[in-house]
């Protein structure tokens, strides 16, 4: 029989390392699926791993995946670390674009570029909202943040389906499920002539700053992680727990919201049903692959856009279903789980079960 066993000292290096590794045995079982798919391993691990890096315009595209992933993690990173489980990212990330979308529709060709401002604030505004239910629901009442914030997922995809199948539909969309195209005026700012790469990639980094600055340099985020490590020395200390718990659901909600507003009136430019496209669920992996340190979100976002972009162009080139995307993120995380484990614990033999001949 084989059972854990703690560690007496758990490997400092391994605990930094275990990302690597992840990724290493994550490109090997990769490639021995599509082995098993018929494909040839070589050319399929080229598609996700080279192709998203092998022009400036592949760059490009690599950034604007990455900046959704990026900003969803920076907030979920702060509400991990208070030890609050928001797992709901994906749906404050559709009321952004909801609300977002709701200002959009409303400007003029006649207005100026400020009205981005108040497009990215109602977008940031929408996903603090819609964090708050759980917070509210959690604080007063003790209610499990997994399964609300979860389920809110849901209703949430629910309302941006009735609103762009009925009341925002485009009259001249040819009924197709989607608002209407928006007004160049309130489209985010490119960064590069020829790329798709907005001014959200810049707010992304900037975020991740601040959440260096913020966990690293302020009394504020010291208390934040302080609660989600050690609850009762944080309420002995005088620490909130209600405090942090908001923090960590506005905090995280509002930049799930904010990616949305980024997404809606960036790339796609309107408001379709194919907005949730699992980034919500996506910067989960993210903010664990990069150790919930700032410096680890960026790289673990640029290769979760890289597993994004390289799933889209091995359906094309490659004939493999929509859904290898979702394996090898899966794949991902289940290798770093598994390295985690083993970094804390030994294997150790205990011999035989019981009863057994």
């Amino acid at each position: 029989m084989i059972t854990l066993r703690p560690r007496a000292q758990p490997s400092a290096a391994w605990s930094v390392l275990s990302p690597v590794l992840a990724l290493v045995l994550t490109l090997a079982m990769g490639s021995l699926l599509l082995m098993l798919l018929g494909k040839d391993p070589v050319r399929g691990l080229m598609v996700f791993f080279w192709e998203p890096i092998r022009t400036p315009y592949a760059l490009g595209e690599l950034m604007v995946k990455a900046t959704p992933l990026l900003l969803i993690a920076t907030g979920l990173t702060v509400a991990y670390r208070a030890n609050v489980w928001n797992i709901g990212a994906e749906g404050q990330y559709v009321l952004g674009a909801i609300a977002a979308t709701w200002v959009a529709l409303q400007v003029t060709p006649d207005q100026g570029p400020w009205v981005v401002i108040p497009i990215v604030m109602a977008g940031l505004l929408g996903g603090m909202a819609w964090a708050a239910i759980t917070a509210v629901l959690r604080d007063r009442f003790n209610a499990n943040e997994i399964l609300v914030s979860l389920m809110l997922v849901y209703v949430a995809i629910l309302l941006l389906n009735y609103l762009v199948y009925g009341p925002w539909k485009d009259p001249g969309g040819y009924n197709f499920p989607q608002t209407k195209t928006f007004e160049k005026i309130t489209q985010i700012p490119r960064l590069f002539q020829g790329s798709r790469v907005t001014l959200g990639w810049v707010l992304a980094l900037l975020g991740v700053v601040g959440l260096w600055l913020f966990l690293f340099r302020t009394r504020a985020g010291w208390g934040l992680s302080v609660s989600g490590l050690a609850p009762l020395a944080a309420r002995y200390a005088g620490l909130s727990s209600s405090r942090a718990l908001w923090t960590a659901m506005l905090v995280s909600g509002g930049l799930a919201g904010l990616a949305g507003a980024l997404e809606v009136a960036g790339p796609v430019g309107q408001l379709t049903p194919y907005v949730p496209v699992g980034y919500g669920f996506g910067a989960i992996i993210v903010a664990f692959v990069g150790r919930l340190h700032p410096v680890g979100l960026v790289l673990s976002a640029l290769l979760m856009s890289m597993l994004y972009i390289g799933g889209e162009l091995a359906q094309s080139r490659l004939g493999l279903p929509k859904s290898i995307t979702g394996v090898f993120q899966g794949l991902l995380l289940f290798c770093l789980l598994a390295c985690d484990v083993l970094i804390q614990y030994q294997l150790r033999w205990t011999g035989r079960l019981r009863g057994a001949s």
